[in-house]
């Protein structure tokens, strides 16, 4: 698997925009954002009774991963498992495409079937949930604006309203959802062994600290 930097900053409304307007001069937006150049992201996050996942993040754990399942825009024709994997600071996020009623016989505890579907990861988010009782936690779903630039495989995105919700309603993109306490505007930066200097400028990281700030803990506050 190919592990990949990334950095995170909490931002204000102000620097977002002065950061758009810089990104916007010298990379390119994700093809899949929308018209306004963002799109919504609606998650559902797996965790086990002792809540290890959680534990591990704000622990700082060196070495952890966690399964969650997503799908975009309120499209439920393009659904995603994936498991986000963190070791020595960098990261991975294996996927495998999931159908609607698929998704729908996870989340109801119907699994018998994950492991001969032929896919290694719906065999391993199995193996997990026989093992360790992994089973769905909360809703995320945030608003994101993408941005891309191809030399070091550079992908900048710029993440706010983020709200929680209960799990069951996952597959309902009008499902209720609560905006978290702090109204956080997260930038992300990722890349493969460099970051080139023109992105580092246009996102001004040089005068920023970076955060360990998790979207799914700050969920959990409610879920």
């Amino acid at each position: 698997m190919d592990y990949r930097h990334e950095v995170k900053h909490i931002i204000s409304p102000g620097d977002a925009a002065a950061i758009r307007a810089n990104l916007t001069a010298v990379a390119n937006p994700d093809p899949h954002a929308a018209e306004n150049g963002s799109y919504r992201i609606r998650s559902l996050y797996f965790d086990d009774p002792l809540d290890t996942a959680l534990h591990e993040k704000l622990d700082g754990v060196n070495e952890r991963r966690k399964f969650r399942i997503r799908y975009y825009n309120d499209d439920l024709s393009y659904i995603m498992l994936e498991c986000k994997m963190k070791r020595d600071g960098v990261g991975c996020k294996p996927q495998a495409r999931l159908t609607l009623e698929e998704t729908e016989k996870i989340m109801r505890g119907d699994i018998g079937w994950m492991p001969a579907s032929g896919r290694p990861l719906l065999a391993a988010l199995y193996a997990d949930m026989k093992t360790r009782r992994l089973q769905p936690k909360t809703v995320v779903q945030y608003r994101r604006m993408p941005f891309i630039y191809a030399p070091g495989n550079v992908r900048v995105t710029i993440d706010w309203d983020i709200r929680t919700g209960p799990p069951g309603d996952f597959l309902k993109p009008d499902g209720l959802t609560l905006p978290i306490e702090d109204n956080v505007i997260l930038l992300e930066v990722k890349w493969d062994e460099y970051l080139p200097g023109i992105i580092r400028k246009a996102a001004a990281l040089k005068s920023r600290e970076p955060t360990a700030f998790s979207k799914y803990a700050a969920c959990r506050v409610w879920c």
